[in-house]
């Protein structure tokens, strides 16, 4: 997976690969990640990316020729790819658009900055816009950092144990559940006795029980827009009454 990045700090992106699974991924060969700084394309000495905007107002705006550039660039280096604008006005990033990125083999994300790009950038340039949340940060390159993480994380080979994506919060539409490890007892608190147990049916219906409830308490609208099993909603009945199987 190769993920190109549009960005006036490179080496903020760029310090993931010292780091955690994003790091050891690269280190594997198994993601691959690049930098494009628009100063580099800007084409007068100051190396200037930005301006003020039309109309008036504060903040400047970035302009569409270093971005074009540094956008077209990343495309003849490494073929035909999707352009992704990081911008609070984007769809929201979720578990189905993350496994639909990790899909694509290479995606180029472009980090906005300043009062955001030209609008004329993303008409001609942009193919999708994706947003974290419906709050602003200083910048996309938290955003594409996000975004690498978790489509890096579903790409073959990456995590350390093949289950582990699968078993992570929302790869089944849901919570995760609790997890403990030791010792058994600690605070006062236990480890719940089905988790000793040995027994793996017994365990994963646990989890599953505990997935479905946390969920209905902390995320109702994901059970909502998922559905549920018959099987499922009766464990869901269960959870709700006190009868933790």
């Amino acid at each position: 997976m190769r993920f190109d990045v549009i960005t006036l700090f490179p080496e903020m992106v760029t310090s993931m690969t010292a780091h955690g699974v994003v790091g050891r991924a690269i280190d594997q060969g198994l993601v691959e990640l690049v930098t494009w700084n628009p100063r580099d394309f800007s084409t007068d000495r100051h190396g200037t990316v930005d301006d003020r905007p039309y109309g008036g107002g504060p903040g400047m705006v970035m302009k569409v020729e270093p971005l074009q550039a540094a956008i077209r660039a990343a495309r003849e280096a490494g073929g035909p790819a999707p352009v992704i604008y990081l911008s609070p006005d984007g769809d929201v990033l979720d578990g189905a658009r993350v496994t639909g990125l990790s899909h694509l083999g290479r995606v180029i994300l472009l980090c906005g900055r300043y009062e955001g790009v030209d609008e004329r950038l993303i008409e001609l340039e942009v193919d999708a816009t994706l947003s974290i949340g419906d709050y602003v940060v200083s910048g996309g390159e938290l955003p594409a950092m996000i975004v690498i993480d978790a489509v890096a994380r579903l790409v073959p080979g990456v995590l350390g144990h093949a289950e582990s994506a699968s078993q992570d919060a929302f790869a089944d539409g849901l919570l995760d559940c609790p997890h403990y490890t030791r010792p058994e007892t600690i605070g006062g608190l236990q480890v719940p006795t089905v988790l000793l147990s040995g027994d793996h049916q017994a365990v994963a219906r646990w989890r599953l029980q505990q997935a479905l409830g946390r969920t209905r308490a902390k995320r109702p609208d994901l059970i909502e827009r998922r559905g549920l099993s018959d099987s499922e909603q009766a464990l869901l009945d269960d959870y709700r009454a006190g009868h933790l199987n």
